[in-house]
Parts: C-alpha cells; sequence; structure tokens
C-alpha cells in the first residue's frame, strides 16, 4: 500500500507541475501543429470513358472503374496548408466497346471491328489492373483540429498494368485474351480532384493510349481512357 501511495504521489506532482509550468503548455500546440500532415487512405469510384476513338469504335456496356490506395503528405508552407501528395495504390478499369481482341494459331494478336461483319453478341468488354502512384500538387484549407475543409489536388498518376483481360462472350462462345504484345503497360495521366470533406469530385485525363502499333480498317487504335467521378479520402 504505501508504494502505491507513494506511486500515486509522484504522478499527481508530476501532472500539477506540468499544468503550471507555463513552458510546458505553450509547447503543446507547437508540437502537434508542426508534425500536422494531410496522410490519406483513398477510394474512388468512376465511369470509363474511351478518348480518341478511331470512327469504328463505339463504346457499350457499362464501363467503370475502382481505385484506392494511401497518399504521405508532404506539406510546403509554414500553415502547412499547401503540399505534395505521393501515394500507392491498386485500380481496376473495364470498358465495354466493339473491337475484339483474340490470336491467330500462330501467337499473333488479332484486333477486329465487331460491327464490321454484323457479329451477334452478348459482350465485349477488356479490363485493366494497375499499380498506380500518383503524384499531387495539393491546396486545402484543414488544420491540426478541422478534418472537413474544402481542397483541390492536382498532378500526375504513374501507372503499371500488371493484368489485362480481354472477354468476347456470345451464344456458346467465350473468347479470353491476356497476352498481348501491343499493349502498352505503363500509364501515365493527369488528375484534378476538388471537393469538401468525405466526397470529392475526381477527373482523370489518360496521356498515353492502350495499345501501339495496332490499325483496324486503316485507322489507328490509339485509344485511352477518361475517368469521372468520386474520390473518398480517410485520415
Amino acid at each position: 500500500m504505501k508504494y502505491k501511495f507513494l506511486i500515486l504521489l509522484f504522478f499527481g506532482f508530476a501532472a500539477n507541475a506540468q499544468r503550471s509550468n507555463p513552458a510546458f503548455s505553450d509547447s503543446i500546440p507547437t508540437v502537434i501543429d508542426s508534425s500536422y500532415r494531410e496522410d490519406q487512405f483513398y477510394f474512388g469510384l468512376s465511369f470509363n470513358f474511351i478518348t480518341d476513338q478511331p470512327d469504328f469504335l463505339d463504346q457499350n456496356g457499362f464501363s467503370a472503374g475502382l481505385s484506392g490506395g494511401f497518399i504521405r503528405d508532404i506539406p510546403l508552407n509554414k500553415d502547412r496548408n499547401v503540399g505534395i501528395g505521393i501515394g500507392l495504390g491498386l485500380a481496376f478499369d473495364s470498358f465495354g466497346q466493339n473491337l475484339f481482341i483474340g490470336e491467330d494459331q500462330d501467337g499473333n494478336s488479332i484486333f477486329r471491328n465487331l460491327n464490321q461483319d454484323d457479329i451477334d453478341y452478348n459482350s465485349n468488354r477488356f479490363n485493366t489492373f494497375l499499380i498506380e502512384a500518383p503524384i499531387q500538387f495539393r491546396w486545402r484549407t484543414s488544420t491540426f483540429t478541422s478534418y472537413k475543409f474544402w481542397r483541390i489536388y492536382t498532378g500526375l498518376k504513374l501507372g503499371y498494368i500488371y493484368h489485362f483481360r480481354s472477354a468476347f462472350k456470345q451464344e456458346g462462345n467465350t473468347v479470353k485474351q491476356s497476352d498481348v504484345a501491343e499493349l502498352e503497360r505503363f500509364r501515365l495521366g493527369a488528375s484534378f480532384t476538388f471537393g469538401y470533406s468525405t466526397f470529392n469530385f475526381q477527373i482523370y485525363y489518360g496521356l498515353n493510349p492502350f495499345f501501339k502499333g495496332v490499325m483496324v480498317e486503316g485507322e489507328d487504335v490509339n485509344i485511352s481512357t477518361l475517368r469521372v467521378g468520386l474520390m473518398f479520402y480517410i485520415l
């Protein structure tokens, strides 16, 4: 009992000394403010649009995307409302359209316009699974005591397609293709996000095409993507 009493007495004295010491009190907000960052987990939902379409290509069905990851925040000014964000995450994108992707008996890729011969099919789409690294210039109205604020983030997203899958389905027949030599696996896009608190509007515009050296009906297939949707940030 004597030891318990001495321990309680010691901690009570220490707490009282901290409250009565102005130097210690003044140091608290400085420490918190100097370490404040907008490190965030993010989760995105988007509608996907194919850009730079050749005349024959039509987008059809539901095309959507999912993304998620973590961003490390690096403040650039004393108020810590301007900074740079560097992150790492995963993304999945799906595109419904009429560009058939297959291969011949020699393993060479085949690209074909499904509408050309009036081919009847149930669905045709390609999916991409990516590792992404967002790099952002960030402005926000947040403080270390408020988590509801306005934000504008703009920058680039570097990506790599680690898995690609094209699937053509018709009655009694399914063709799947994942090994496409013409696929441009490294991705580069411009991103822009703005909003308030958790809910934010996002735009991503792909800067390089999905395929290289592909021609169908005399037209270059230099398609890329535009993502439009919502981005959610969780501190």
